[in-house]
């Protein structure tokens, strides 16, 4: 097996992509931050003493994903053209995804699943002093399109193509 990631030494190496083709890539990911009834409704009626808490988990993943290349060491600096964090709030939790596109010669899946992590992060931090217990699971990619590789639908999970109409993307 070769690895893309080391050099002839066996040390890493950041894989050189200049010859790969610019393509319009995206990914989206997603994570759960499971709490309490009480957490979410104090998130759902703004009672959370730090703020807004969804407001600032937006903004941390977004942020998270403009620096993804400063925090995994063989990542590269990507010109972002959109960052999308969405929360969807239940009973158990607070359902989190992350859509991140870019037109460049290597992936975005990182910067979504950094996105992703990172808003989930702030969310446990700003509801700490209420709940200790919160639960961050189920971190995954959902999707990525563009590149080399093609295309990737996790199993079980329909392609934004076709949950937004447009089956022949």
């Amino acid at each position: 097996m070769d690895f893309t990631h080391l050099n002839a030494q066996g040390r890493a190496l950041m894989v050189d992509v200049t010859e790969k083709a610019v393509t319009h890539r995206t990914a989206l990911a997603e994570v759960t931050v499971r709490c309490a009834p009480e957490t979410v409704a104090a998130i759902r009626s703004g009672g959370v003493r730090k703020g807004d808490v969804l407001a600032v988990a937006q903004v941390a993943g977004i942020q998270a994903a403009k620096h993804t290349w400063e925090l995994i060491p063989l990542c590269h600096q990507l010109p972002l053209s959109g960052v999308d964090i969405a929360f969807e709030l239940s009973e158990r939790g607070v359902h989190i995804t992350a859509r991140v596109r870019c037109t460049g010669r290597t992936g975005v899946e990182m910067e979504a699943l950094t996105a992703a992590s990172a808003a989930a992060l702030t969310v446990y931090d700003m509801c700490k002093a209420l709940q200790k217990d919160m639960e961050i699971t189920g971190l995954r990619l959902l999707e990525k399109t563009g590149g080399k590789s093609g295309d990737y639908h996790a199993a079980g999970t329909v392609p934004a193509s076709v949950r937004e109409g447009n089956e022949n993307a």
